[in-house]
């Protein structure tokens, strides 16, 4: 069997559990012809566990009109609006939204580990506390 050739790859951010139709999904896959309610049904069942988290999608499109997809982790900034309780501050760099500890920005790079450019955990904690600075979050 030949491998089907790849159209175009669409990346998203969904709520897990809860996509519907609407903008974003829907125009993103159906200016590719794709079967919107296929994916939104499929997406739904394979993050139903998820639900509250905001989740990057890559659906890889095929010639013929099918498609796959993968989810991965929420971005780091959700993890960190998790751990704090609230969203980031307003105005980063002038007011300050909170902070979280250093194990918790270490259990965030931990989480997130397999979809950041890096194997080691303490480059990825600094990700994640380059991350939280710019939202307006203290790292103690």
């Amino acid at each position: 069997m030949a491998s089907k050739k790849i159209k175009t790859l669409i990346k998203l951010n969904v709520p897990a559990g809860a996509a519907t139709p609407a903008p974003p999904v829907g125009p993103a896959l159906g200016q590719h012809g794709l079967p919107i309610m296929e994916f939104v049904k499929a997406f739904n069942d394979k993050t139903a566990d998820q639900k509250g988290n905001l989740l990057p999608v890559v659906i890889t499109v095929f010639e013929d009109r099918t498609f796959t997809f993968i989810t991965k982790k929420p971005p780091v900034a959700e993890m960190i609006k998790k751990a704090l309780g609230k969203p980031g501050s307003q105005k980063p760099g002038r007011e300050k939204a909170g902070s979280i500890s250093k194990s918790q920005a270490e259990e965030i790079a931990k989480q997130k580990m397999e979809d950041l450019n890096t194997k080691d955990v303490e480059m990825a904690r600094r990700i994640v506390e380059g991350t939280a600075r710019s939202m307006g979050v203290d790292v103690s």
